[in-house]
C-alpha cells in the first residue's frame, strides 16, 4: 500500500472515530445520557469514550499533516 493512500484510509477512519467517539462523549459529559443503553467504563473519572475521542484525533491530526506534507 502507498504511503497516500495508508493516510487517507487511516483519515477517514479517524473521522469517523472522531465524529462517533465526540458523539458519545458529549451526551454522556454534558447531558449525562447512555445512548447505547449501557453506561461505559469510567477512568478517573472521564468516561473511556472520550479517551477514544483524543486517540482519533491525534490519528486524525497525524493523517491530515502527513497528507498535506506530501513526501
Amino acid at each position: 500500500m502507498k504511503k497516500q493512500t495508508a493516510l487517507k484510509t487511516l483519515f477517514w477512519i479517524s473521522l469517523a472515530g472522531v465524529l462517533f467517539s465526540g458523539y458519545l462523549s458529549y451526551t454522556e459529559i454534558f447531558q449525562q445520557v447512555c445512548v447505547l443503553g449501557t453506561c461505559s467504563t469510567t477512568v478517573f473519572a472521564v468516561p473511556s469514550c472520550a479517551y477514544g475521542f483524543v486517540m482519533y484525533a491525534a490519528g486524525l491530526i497525524i493523517s491530515v499533516m502527513g497528507i498535506k506534507s506530501g513526501r
